[in-house]
């Protein structure tokens, strides 16, 4: 009798023991097909929209391109820095998106590495024959390079013109201007094509955190970016601030340098994408996010126990107010005021930080990529 109170008693714990693991399996949330929806509403919603869009300024900028190069006159060149700029706006919404077919073709590397290298620039035209695929020749192109060859060719328009209308060299100038358009014109067009083809399924597919993953590598590359191409690039860099620049200012290091007056409204669109992109706002909607997937799981900022998504977005609050305060001229900006600068850098430096260490760590996703910039 002892023996059968014995083995009931062992029947009753074991299976009180299987309830609640039974409980506790059924309760742990399902964020597989969280990512699914967030991995289809980023494509759907936000890359091929935004790739859209610039495409659409991009074409401007082509058709305004080959009237210039066609007949350089003060009318072609004020229509083809107009639409340069419209699409270097537009280009920030894109930027961050080096994932996919954009990794697959280093669209970013061909597109906007600044300062342009002007000797290679001015080499590339004189020899006639230049391979702009090699990665020495990043700077020679995209951006920064028509920026130089718009803006910086000479102080006044009239002598920009007469740079263009050299009996000697115009023609070669011209012809360099067109290749760099054409080639922007064909990157765009594989990244897009690819997006359309296989790889938008194949990146919805990949629903897991592992190293390879879709959300994984679009973490990644969107750390990166604000990391590397914000933080640095657009701030620490020009304003002294990186270690590697070692507290010397670089106002002829920012972006759009030799335009002058733009390079404000391409941070605050940047900043703007990359914030909007983190709450999953598009086009006036909002949809599966970064911002709503740490909340079904409810991370927290260790420190002080808020919700890590408001604790993010507060920090995106404090870096939007303190670039919305900055002339749009950013080398004005660091010859007259150069702490405010240094303030952005700083304060970006903290975003890095959260998102990089805190964010990636309650996501179970590994930074893969060295920051090996001296910062």
């Amino acid at each position: 009798m002892k023996n059968n109170k014995i083995l009931i008693l062992f029947l009753l714990l074991t299976a009180m023991s299987s309830c609640v693991d039974s409980t506790e399996k059924i309760t742990e949330p399902d964020v597989s097909n969280d990512r699914k929806e967030m991995l289809t509403f980023w494509v759907e919603e936000l890359i091929l929209p935004s790739y859209a869009e610039f495409d659409k300024d991009l074409q401007a900028m082509v058709i305004s391109a080959d009237e210039f190069t066609t007949n350089p006159t003060q009318a072609s060149l004020s229509a083809f820095r107009s639409s340069w700029t419209e699409a270097y706006i537009s280009w920030q919404n894109v930027e961050m998106y080096e994932v996919g077919p954009a990794e697959k073709y280093t669209f970013r590397s061909f597109y906007n590495i600044y300062p342009a290298d002007v000797a290679g620039i001015q080499n590339n035209i004189n020899s006639g024959t230049a391979n702009l695929n090699l990665p020495a020749a990043y700077a020679q192109q995209g951006f920064p390079a028509l920026d130089f060859l718009l803006n910086g060719v000479a102080a006044q328009d009239e002598n920009i013109l007469a740079f263009y209308q050299d009996t000697e060299k115009g023609a070669q100038r011209l012809s360099y201007v067109n290749v760099l358009v054409s080639r922007m014109n064909i990157l765009l067009d594989q990244v897009i094509s690819d997006w359309k083809g296989t790889a938008k399924a194949d990146f919805i597919s990949r629903t897991g955190l592992d190293i390879g993953s879709s959300t994984a590598s679009l973490v990644n590359a969107y750390v990166l970016y604000y990391e590397r191409h914000v933080r640095s690039g657009k701030f620490g860099i020009p304003s002294g601030a990186t270690i590697a620049s070692a507290g010397t200012p670089n106002p002829d290091k920012v972006e759009a340098y030799y335009k002058k007056d733009i390079s404000g409204k391409l941070a605050k669109t940047a900043q703007l994408a990359f914030s909007n992109f983190f709450n999953g706002i598009a086009n006036g909607k909002q949809g599966p996010s970064l911002k709503s997937y740490l909340n079904s799981i409810d991370a927290k900022d260790p420190s002080t126990g808020k919700l890590l998504s408001e604790y993010i977005n507060e920090q995106f609050s404090i870096i939007e107010n303190l670039v919305e305060a900055l002339s749009d001229d950013y080398s004005y900006q660091i010859e007259t005021d150069n702490e405010a600068m240094v303030k952005v850098y700083q304060e970006m430096q903290k975003a890095v930080r959260i998102l990089k260490v805190d964010m990636t760590s309650a996501m179970s996703i590994t930074i893969t990529y060295t920051d090996n910039d001296g910062d």
